[in-house]
């Protein structure tokens, strides 16, 4: 396990994965990286605690393979540096960030670490750092990875021109396998919209894979940015369709293609024939909801009976206790009183009994008989 390529998911929605000012011209010159908070400490060479569990051995093998050409105690450190930016990336980016740059610094010529740096910096929205690293990346890997997040990187720093030749260049390389290529053509399509050329964002999602009836990993988020990419242009009732097909495809619940669906499908006509189905899509996700809300009331209702029966059980064995505490009690005290007894029993037969010195015995003064 280790720092891996995340879903473009600013692309989904056609907007650019940061708002940031007006677009530079391809020629303007690359943005100053900026640091996350902590990074002071990183420059200091001081490194950021690693969480429990983060250790060299759950990396992919792939990544612990690259790492075998450090010495093998720099490799442990960089390692389990690399493995807490993985174990971070989605709760705490910022702190995986830190991570990722601090294992860079150890390590600035394996490819593997200034891939998960640039991938790390693309969780924190250090857009131009994702891109140095990611670029880096590719250079010392020969290597065409990650195209996708630095399209969507270019876009978020305002330069959808850099984005189409980046999406181009991957699509036409033949090199990518088929997932990197969808990802690829939703970048693109956003980098469109961010141009104003809707109907060409609309045609550029557009081929065999969007098909309803198809289930690849990428289904749910082609179907879900080309629904998005239909509503932009005015094509509500098709956006609703496809935002249907998208919620069906989606069996992790990764995108809110229902709930778009849904609200899209409110401003529709009343007569609109798609309503029957979205009033029946609603009535299942409030079965769910109800669903959801009843298992959690007998989960509570488990829990509460099992506290119950716990508390029973302990007053239980707290008043056996107490009754054998005061068994023994008594009983200690019952063996006293019988001690006693038989003490003062073994005093007064004493008293009573008569002294064999008080006797007289023959010869002595006073027990001569009288004389005849």
């Amino acid at each position: 396990m280790g720092v891996t390529a995340p879903e473009t998911t600013a692309s989904v929605t056609g907007e650019a994965a940061s708002t940031g000012n007006s677009p530079e011209s391809p020629e303007s010159p690359e943005p100053q990286i900026q640091r996350p908070p902590g990074s002071a400490d990183i420059d200091s060479g001081r490194a950021p605690a690693v969480p429990e569990g983060a250790e060299i051995s759950a990396l992919d093998p792939e990544i612990r393979g690259e790492l075998r050409s450090l010495p093998k105690g720099l490799a442990e450190i960089v390692g389990r540096h690399l493995a807490a930016a993985g174990m971070l990336l989605d709760e705490d980016p910022e702190a995986a960030l830190l991570h990722a740059q601090y294992a860079r610094q150890k390590a600035a010529r394996v490819a593997v670490v200034r891939e998960a740096a640039g991938l790390a910096a693309y969780h924190a929205g250090e857009w131009a750092e994702a891109l140095a690293e990611l670029r880096a990346a590719r250079r010392m890997s020969k290597a065409p990875g990650h195209l996708a997040v630095m399209a969507d990187c270019e876009r978020a720093l305002g330069r959808p021109e850099r984005a189409l030749e980046l999406a181009r260049e991957g699509i036409q390389s033949g090199t990518l396998d088929k997932e990197d290529v969808i990802e690829l053509r939703i970048v693109a399509a956003g980098a469109r919209r961010d141009l104003g050329e809707l109907d060409a964002a609309v045609v550029a999602l557009q081929g065999d894979d969007l098909d309803p009836k198809r289930r690849d990993p990428w289904s749910a988020r082609l179907f879900y940015a080309y629904a998005d990419n239909l509503a932009a242009v005015g094509r509500s009732e098709e956006a609703v369709r496809w935002f249907l097909n998208a919620a069906e495809a989606d069996d992790d619940g990764d995108t809110d293609a229902a709930e778009q669906a849904i609200e899209l499908g409110a401003q529709l006509r009343d007569e609109s024939p798609i309503k029957s189905e979205l009033a029946e899509l609603e009535a299942e996700r409030e079965a769910d909801q109800d669903a959801t809300a009843a298992d959690l009331d007998d989960e509570v209702n488990e829990v509460d009976e099992a506290n119950e029966a716990n508390k029973a059980d302990e007053t239980d064995e707290a008043d056996e206790a107490e009754t054998e505490v005061a068994e023994a009690g008594d009983a200690a005290q019952g063996d006293a009183a019988d001690e006693a007894v038989t003490g003062l029993e073994s005093a007064e037969l004493d008293t009573v009994k008569p002294d064999a010195s008080d006797e007289p015995r023959t010869g002595e003064v006073g027990s001569a008989q009288p004389a005849g």
